[in-house]
């Protein structure tokens, strides 16, 4: 039986937008308020500065590098986000069914993408539906149904003829694919580490990419005219000169390659926010790296040139929107991250929570 979470007082600076600043807000029965209850004899109170839950809007919970993994893995990856104050979690693809996560009340909520759906030998082992493009609609129907919202495919992977990063799909089983998750009612992202495949994605009407690393000034025009979203993954593109040191021995042009991604990342993501280019936080946590290090992703889009709170939009605000979930609004689940110091100043604040309320309970 759920107990009742306690009443609390909310008092600092309580950022419930970008420009929206609150002195103080209430918690009764796990939810916002921002009028005083009647009985205010039991309250505990909090006190910093105040964000909703942080997002991670590309993380992966139970999956690392080998694969799925069993529950009590699973769940020790939802804690560490958690910890972080990462309280909505966009999952871009696991082979483990988390849903069961969806009963826990001490969990961040996820919205989930399903399992990846790649092209046959195309991508990590046990990660991914390995298929080939004729089966490209069916799958991105099942994965629809059982996803909440979003379809995961890979769009580009090492091609062993090519020796070089390749588009994975037809452009025509593309455009079918995506139009299919969009009569099912879910949004289309993909994996793109390289140039290509983003025309491709283009044309077939994605609704956002992942990494986004080959971005060029015609994709760039195309992503911003569509409305096309970015999840650039920063810390994960750190790991691309290792990435190129474990292939460059048999595909020399993929190493060349992913060391000029690696080279030019900064670059590429300042062109796509100044070009108007939705950018959002995720961490790519669960395959290379581990969870928990959304503070380091928001500190790595002001390196790009954002600002403090451009950045910090990207991880709470408009990102919750993106995701069609709510802020700090009257009637919401009290789901919040305190601070000590301000966090429009300086981001790195993020990496010290004082508190993390979520249902409207602490659990930091």
């Amino acid at each position: 039986m759920t107990q009742t979470a306690p009443i609390l007082h909310v008092r600092g600076t309580v950022l419930t937008g970008p420009h929206e600043v609150r002195e103080e807000m209430w918690v009764v029965g796990g939810a916002v308020t921002f009028t005083r209850p009647a009985d205010t004899d039991d309250v505990q109170s909090v006190e910093g500065f105040v964000l909703p839950g942080l997002v991670d809007a590309h993380c992966h919970v139970g999956l690392e590098a080998q694969g799925g993994v069993g529950p009590e893995r699973a769940e020790e990856h939802a804690v560490a986000e958690r910890a972080a104050g990462a309280l909505l979690l966009r999952d871009a693809g696991s082979p483990v069914d988390t849903h069961w996560m969806d009963e826990r009340e001490d969990l961040p909520r996820i919205i989930r993408a399903g399992r990846h759906i790649a092209r046959t030998k195309r991508y990590i082992r046990n990660f991914a539906h390995e298929i080939e493009p004729e089966d490209l609609v069916a799958y991105v129907r099942q994965e629809a149904r059982r996803g909440d919202g979003w379809v995961k495919l890979v769009g580009d992977w090492i091609d062993r003829d090519r020796g070089d990063l390749a588009p994975c799909w037809p452009r025509e089983a593309l455009a079918a694919a995506i139009a299919a998750a969009h009569e099912e009612g879910a949004r289309v992202t993909a994996h793109c580490f390289g140039e290509e495949s983003l025309l491709d994605f283009a044309a077939a009407g994605t609704d956002c990419i992942e990494h986004a690393s080959g971005l060029q000034p015609d994709s760039i025009d195309l992503f911003a005219r569509q409305g096309i979203a970015i999840v650039p993954t920063l810390i994960n593109i750190e790991n691309f000169p290792k990435f190129a040191e474990a292939g460059e021995a048999k595909f020399p042009a993929y190493g060349a390659h992913m060391r000029d991604l690696y080279a030019r990342r900064h670059a590429t993501i300042a062109a796509a926010h100044e070009a108007g280019i939705a950018v959002y936080v995720g961490t790519d946590a669960g395959g290379q790296l581990p969870h928990g290090l959304v503070a380091r992703e928001v500190a790595e889009l002001v390196k790009v040139g954002m600002t403090e709170l451009e950045a910090l939009d990207a991880a709470t605000w408009g990102a919750r929107a993106w995701l069609g979930r709510p802020g700090l609004d009257e009637g919401e689940s009290a789901d919040f991250v305190v601070y000590q110091e301000d966090p429009r100043i300086d981001v790195r604040v993020l990496s010290a929570p004082q508190h993390v309320v979520l249902r409207g309970r602490a659990m930091l």
